[in-house]
């Protein structure tokens, strides 16, 4: 069978799956293989590419292609873009409901946020791959809303908990991930391009939700600006659940844990995972903690609040222009730059910082860096994975990246509570270590793709 990407033929057992379910629906689900194909294939004594996975079958646009873009930028819009949130959130809990707890205890909402909607991918990808994307929107798209309207209407911690920081994100986690490999079976060269604008969908998200909060808490009250949320949410979901559609055909499969595990035995695929732990472990300290340490600095809450907005606008730079490039000069040479950035970033600018000009311009330039490493990623797993096997490899890297998200934010809180100023100080030199370590890791991942040579990988 052929290979997702010719340059990785040494992912091996890996590739070698059976597609019989695929190729029941091959004739139509995509173009005819021609005589020549098969005449070819039978005179190499190999069997003839699936026109299913074979790069060549993928349509590189239409219709379909274009709408399943479109609805899955929707499903990026609510629940990435809601998750960009977090450091609103950090610190209105922190002033408002929940103003007796430390800043680690409050921190364990927008961690437990990220975490169920990454930590999900696996479970998602599985019933993803025997199933398809239908039911999984379905419920996701009730999960994500209940658990926004029960938010509404709660004060205490645990309430909190239980709404915003589990019911909600699951239900995020059952539209991101089909999102991501929805699109991605439309597009081969194409692809950075593409999930570059799925993925803007959560920049613009970013943008928008903090900027909705900021405006209608005052006016109409935290309740109801979550139910307002929620309802907005709702209408873009039902867009998404009309027009993202998978062009490989789910193929059932008994349950083996092997199918979690095996991946990872693959050199490429586990350097790339532990490249991306460390790469979130990291990240998500900025995300979390830029709105309460700038007004530590004394910039004005109002002003401090507006950093999320801007930090998610430049990141819509971050996760497009970058993806685009990526398709001409190579996915993994871009995320090495990018991840290198960011680190930069961290250390060299956000953490001798203090004024407010300093802080904005730091928030900006972090966005386009995060934006593209959070954009390449799904891009890069394709890279190194059977495209019908994408939905459990996609969730695998995000699944083990949610323990980063998990715990990133709260050794950050910890850190800061430790410290007998409050300073923010080590936790940025957490954040910027954590980004420097899975820099590295990203360049070992491309030398054991491709070697030491310059060339596109």
């Amino acid at each position: 069978m052929a290979e997702t990407n010719p340059q990785l033929a040494h992912t091996g057992h890996d590739s070698q799956v059976s597609v019989e379910g695929l190729e029941k629906n091959s004739d139509q689900q995509s173009k005819e293989l021609s005589d020549a194909e098969l005449e070819d294939a039978e005179k190499a004594g190999k069997p003839p590419p699936n026109p299913l996975t074979d790069p060549k079958s993928f349509p590189e646009g239409g219709a379909k292609a274009w709408l399943t873009v479109a609805g899955a930028s929707a499903c990026l819009f609510v629940s990435f873009g809601w998750i960009n949130c977090v450091g609103v959130f950090q610190q209105y809990y922190q002033t408002h409901q929940l103003k007796e707890y430390t800043t680690s205890d409050v921190s364990w909402i927008p961690a437990l946020q990220i975490f169920f909607m990454l930590f999900g991918g696996s479970f998602v990808g599985r019933i993803y791959d025997q199933y398809g994307p239908r039911y999984l929107l379905l419920v996701g798209t009730f999960l994500h809303v209940f658990g926004l309207m029960m938010t509404s209407i709660s004060s205490k911690y645990y309430q909190l908990l239980l709404s915003q920081a589990i019911c909600s994100p699951i239900g995020a986690s059952m539209v991101f991930y089909p999102a991501f490999t929805c699109a991605s079976t439309w597009f081969f060269e194409k692809r950075g391009a593409a999930l570059g604008l799925v993925v803007a969908g959560s920049s613009l998200g970013g943008v928008i939700f903090p900027i909705m909060i900021i405006h209608l808490i005052p006016e109409v009250g935290f309740g109801w600006t979550l139910r307002i949320c929620a309802f907005l949410i709702l209408a873009l979901l039902t867009f998404a659940n009309l027009t993202v559609r998978s062009r490989i055909p789910p193929m059932k499969r008994p349950f083996s844990l092997m199918a979690f595990i095996r991946p990872l035995k693959v050199p490429s695929f586990s350097l790339l995972t532990a490249a991306v732990f460390f790469f979130y472990w990291g990240m998500f300290v900025p995300f979390t903690f830029i709105v309460v340490e700038a007004q530590s600095h004394g910039m004005s809450l109002r002003l401090a609040n507006y950093l999320v907005p801007i930090l998610n606008a430049a990141s819509i730079i971050g996760r497009t222009v970058p993806n685009a490039i990526a398709d001409k000069v190579g996915r993994f040479n871009v995320m090495v730059v990018m991840s290198s950035f960011t680190t930069i970033l961290i250390l060299a600018l956000w953490l001798p910082a203090t004024g407010n000009a300093a802080i904005i311009v730091f928030a900006a330039l972090f966005g386009i860096a995060s934006g593209a490493g959070i954009g390449l990623t799904p891009a890069l797993c394709a890279q190194v994975s059977p495209i019908q096997e994408i939905g459990i490899r996609t969730g695998t890297i995000f699944t083990i990246a949610a323990f980063a998200a998990l715990t990133g934010s709260p050794i950050g809180g910890q850190i800061i509570g430790d410290t007998h100023d409050g300073s923010f100080r080590y936790a940025k030199v957490f954040g910027g270590v954590s980004c420097a370590i899975a820099t590295v890791l990203f360049i070992v991942t491309r030398i054991n793709l491709a070697g030491v040579k310059m060339t596109k990988i």
